[in-house]
């Protein structure tokens, strides 16, 4: 079965425009020992499914420069099954995009979510087993806010488009979240460790950027995931656990320099152990990103 900690909007239903299927090679460091996929493994999927195949028009991308109009990574959420799966063999991502607008007029922003299925084939390399079906080894939903992120202040909220390729395309109702929910234990959780930020600040420097200039999205999930194991340790429980579910908000970038604290508290939920807090930079009060995984 696959967790449900953190459920994401369901997938919809896509006009054939806006779906694809693409097959890849994901890297070794991408499972891990027991065979089953890592959480930040599932994440390339959107790239393959749908980044590359159904948005890499260069007029639309063209356009969207001239207007300042960039669609930013506010939020992920990433579900990973049990199945042990062949990490020699391709992967297939199936997945699909979707314009959507929350019209609330205190939350009035339009976004282009999307939404990616991973699957591969069922086996193990150690102990070796002959590669067998199809099996989903994971999900992810990603949410992106459209943005003027160079304009003044009071001009950066997008609440309507026009760029080709996107002029016929439907817009949902989306009703957002904010983006500490993405950083507290779920309601029914019992709080099991307080949150607490993690003993030494981490480091930032040119390994953790990448070509958009700041550090990568995906490292602020490392950096939360290596400390939840440190926070499990200090409360007497063991390392030996596998994220499953995860979930990330994201508020302000980082940048090569930059040191950033860790807070992490720790949380149990339906006999499952998860952690949640934040990534702030030092001396700051606000988080640069909030995050809880379930393991």
């Amino acid at each position: 079965m696959m967790p449900t900690m953190f459920a994401p909007p369901p997938m919809p239903a896509f006009p054939s425009a806006q779906t694809s299927c693409a097959q890849a090679l994901l890297r070794y460091e991408d499972a891990a020992q027991d065979g089953r996929i890592l959480a930040l493994g599932v994440i390339p999927a959107i790239g393959w499914a749908v980044w590359k195949p159904l948005l890499s028009d260069e007029g639309a991308q063209t356009a969207a420069t001239k207007q300042g109009l960039i669609p930013i990574l506010s939020r992920l959420v990433v579900t990973a099954t049990e199945h042990a799966f062949r990490i020699d063999h391709p992967v297939t991502a199936r997945g699909g995009y979707q314009l959507a607008r929350d019209t609330r007029p205190e939350t009035a922003k339009l976004y282009l979510n999307m939404w990616a299925e991973l699957s591969g084939r069922a086996g193990r390399l150690f102990p070796p087993t002959p590669a067998g079906d199809e099996v989903v080894v994971g999900r992810v939903f990603a949410e992106h806010t459209w943005t003027r992120p160079f304009a003044p202040p009071d001009q950066r909220r997008v609440t309507e488009l026009n760029l080709p390729g996107y002029t016929d395309v439907p817009i949902a109702d989306y009703p957002s979240q904010s983006p500490h929910s993405a950083g507290q234990a779920p309601a029914d959780a019992a709080v099991t460790a307080e949150a607490l930020d993690d003993a030494l600040p981490s480091v930032l420097g040119l390994d953790h950027t990448d070509q958009n200039q700041h550090v990568n999205s995906l490292v602020y999930p490392r950096l939360f995931i290596d400390a939840a194991l440190r926070r499990r340790v200090g409360a007497g429980l063991s390392p030996r656990v596998l994220v499953r579910s995860l979930e990330i908000a994201f508020r302000k970038p980082s940048f090569a320099g930059d040191q950033v604290v860790v807070n992490v508290g720790l949380f149990s939920l339906g006999g499952r152990d998860g952690a949640f807090g934040s990534i702030r930079g030092v001396g700051e009060s606000a988080p640069r990103c909030l995050v809880r995984l379930g393991f």
